[in-house]
């Protein structure tokens, strides 16, 4: 499968490649993916240029689908950047494209963003997608699609569905997984700025790891 926008998006980045960062990128990655070692701010940069010279592709879903394939992590971060320009035109039949980029090349770095951001809006667009779907998710087996059941509110605020927050979290507060005990620890900090008597009522009388307890009630003393 060929792209134009994504054959750009190869010659510009691979152009300011730097060895001497991409070492340390990996490991702060924990080895995970190779790296180009185009720190974040240039990267930014590069992507605005992408956009300016090359516009938005007609086949945004399958330029993702491209740049996901691609080895260096980079590439994912443009990506999501294509992501974000597309996300008020989310529809139902995005879902799979979203699960398959969620459950493939896993890590917080990019799960993070599909949950709030791309996930969380598609979600708001189509609420009757939710619940079917995040119940599903949380009693799966992939980690990562449970973190995203769990982080998909982080941005809802006053629109979070309380009730649905507070079980989803029940439901999985026993994983001794990091990832999800930090989701919860994470989404519950959040959902405090709207709620907090909410949250810390929540906290004192539902069983959760250290580190959720910690993370959740982090700013409620």
């Amino acid at each position: 499968m060929t792209c134009a926008f994504t054959e750009a998006a190869v010659r510009l980045l691979a152009s300011h490649a730097d060895e001497s960062n991409a070492g340390p990128m990996e490991r702060y990655m924990k080895n995970q993916f190779p790296f180009l070692g185009i720190k974040a701010p240039l990267r930014r940069e590069l992507s605005k240029q992408l956009f300016r010279e090359q516009g938005i592709p007609e086949n945004w879903e399958q330029a993702v689908e491209r740049l996901w394939e691609l080895p260096e992590r980079e590439y994912q971060y443009v990506a999501m950047d294509l992501l974000e320009k597309r996300k008020k035109q989310l529809t139902p039949e995005h879902l799979p494209w979203i699960v398959h980029w969620i459950t493939t090349k896993s890590w917080w770095d990019t799960v993070d963003y599909l949950a709030a951001h791309t996930t969380g809006k598609l979600f708001s667009l189509y609420p009757e997608l939710i619940r079917p779907n995040v119940t599903a998710w949380v009693q799966g087996d992939d980690i990562w699609l449970a973190r995203t059941a769990i982080l998909f509110q982080l941005s809802y605020k006053a629109k979070t569905d309380q009730e649905l927050l507070f079980s989803l979290i029940e439901s999985c507060a026993a994983s001794s997984q990091f990832f999800i005990q930090k989701a919860i620890g994470w989404s519950l900090r959040e959902y405090a700025k709207t709620e907090p008597e909410a949250v810390r009522g929540f906290a004192e009388r539902t069983v959760l790891s250290n580190l959720s307890k910690r993370e959740a009630l982090k700013h409620l003393g």
